[in-house]
């Protein structure tokens, strides 16, 4: 193996420890198999991805014709109330 060395959020470390200590499984076996489910799960395919939003680009109307510029004030408006 080789040694390597990871900084974690307080958060990630907590939650691992306690992981650790209920599976009674080392926090670098956990980290090692986390890494192993990452890799395996290969990069995204980019061509499915254009063609899934190719196909809602269009697809909805907007009585506003800023949405674009402005969708951040809109969500703000509609989320606040």
């Amino acid at each position: 193996m080789i040694r390597t060395q990871i900084q974690l959020t307080e958060e990630q470390a907590r939650r691992l420890r306690a992981l650790s200590a209920e599976t009674r499984e080392s926090v670098a076996s956990l980290i090692r198999r986390a890494v192993d489910q990452f890799l395996l799960s290969g990069n995204p395919d980019r061509s499915a991805l254009y063609r899934q939003s190719e196909a809602v680009v269009g697809k909805y109307r907007a009585d506003r014709t800023d949405v674009s510029l402005a969708h951040d004030r809109y969500l703000d408006e509609d989320f606040s109330s």
